[in-house]
């Protein structure tokens, strides 16, 4: 071995090392209890009583190079496993995400951006059926952020890739197993809240490789989504209007061609303690035949905190759920949840 060689492979190992080693780190449990009871007219009911457990994983080190990585292991609905993710904190190049189908990555964190007073307008206990955005987060995969300071001030950017958008999550050394037909996808999300004050603006992109028309597939091109949108905040009254869309390129016979949501909402925080809010989403399912069906729904909701306990009541409505130009699918639901943090 000559005398570059040598220096070259001493240079790696010190590189590797300092990638490698990692200091004494740390691992916590949070989490609360939520309770609920959720009545929809006109729907099949069953037990009314719900339970959350929102158990939380949280493990935190740091490598020899200063990059500091966190494990997150979320435990919801009864203590059933939801989500995992690695964070990787690099100090100069951003944090790196690794997940596994979390949602709220890439441009799933645009689905809905209304400000509320507790949840989405479509996420209240009452079955909807309306479809939004979710980009890559349906498949395991990466997304990267850049740190503020390599930005302009107020501008955030995130870009997640997912190698198989369709497939599932696996253990370690495993593969996930069908990837459904559906092959690699990016998402890209820009956030904005430094033009004026109280206004944050965004857009986010998503391409996802599907196969070409033939004899097994109706899809004439990759599925691609977008979503742009803003909101303002001013003393206590928080405004948001927004716009999303899913193309999925199917030329099938009665196929859906695509779906499209115009979303606004309205929030008031009467004090620091009670708020209120109200969503409207109006979603369209387009046809490939030209034919169309509309959905809409909507939601008022009241929330409370005092300590670590919050009573939030919302009373929500769909008409044309699951995009059905029947009045069996309007339906009206009122949700009563009463949170527990410890």
């Amino acid at each position: 071995m000559n005398k570059l060689t040598k220096i070259g492979v001493t240079a790696l190992c010190g590189s590797l090392a300092g990638i490698v080693s990692a200091n004494a780190g740390s691992l916590s449990v949070s989490g609360g209890a939520d309770m609920s009871w959720t009545s929809n007219e006109k729907g099949v009911n069953g037990n009314p009583i719900g339970m959350g457990s929102n158990v939380g994983f949280t493990g935190t080190g740091e490598l020899d190079n200063g990059t500091a990585f966190t494990l997150s292991i979320a435990h919801t609905n009864k203590a059933g496993y939801s989500s995992g993710n690695v964070t990787m904190d690099m100090p100069t190049l951003g944090s790196l995400i690794i997940t596994q189908g979390v949602s709220g990555t890439g441009i799933d964190r645009l689905d809905d951006m209304m400000p509320t007073a507790w949840e989405e307008t479509t996420g209240t206990g009452l079955g909807t059926g309306i479809r939004t955005v979710a980009g890559v987060s349906g498949g395991a995969g990466f997304e990267w952020t850049p740190n503020a300071d390599m930005l302009p001030e107020g501008l955030a950017l995130h870009l997640a890739y997912s190698p198989r958008a369709g497939g599932g999550s696996s253990n370690d050394k495993a593969t996930a197993g069908s990837d459904n037909g559906v092959g690699s996808g990016w998402d890209l999300v820009v956030q904005h809240s430094g033009l004026v004050d109280g206004l944050n603006v965004f857009a986010g992109a998503s391409d996802i490789e599907q196969p070409s028309e033939d004899a097994g597939s109706t899809t004439t091109g990759n599925r691609t989504q977008y979503a742009y949108g803003a909101t303002y905040a001013i003393n206590r009254i928080t405004l948001g209007y927004q716009v999303t869309r899913d193309n999925l390129q199917s030329s099938g016979a009665t196929a859906t061609s695509y779906y499209e949501n115009n979303i606004w909402g309205v929030s008031f925080n009467v004090s620091d303690d009670l708020s209120l809010s109200y969503g409207n989403l109006d979603s369209t399912r387009q046809l490939t035949n030209s034919t169309s069906v509309a959905s809409e729904a909507e939601s008022f909701q009241v929330a409370y905190s005092m300590g670590g306990a919050s009573i939030r009541l919302a009373e929500s409505s769909v008409d044309n759920g699951s995009y059905t130009s029947t009045t069996t699918n309007d339906r009206d639901g009122t949700t009563l949840s009463l949170s527990l943090a410890f």
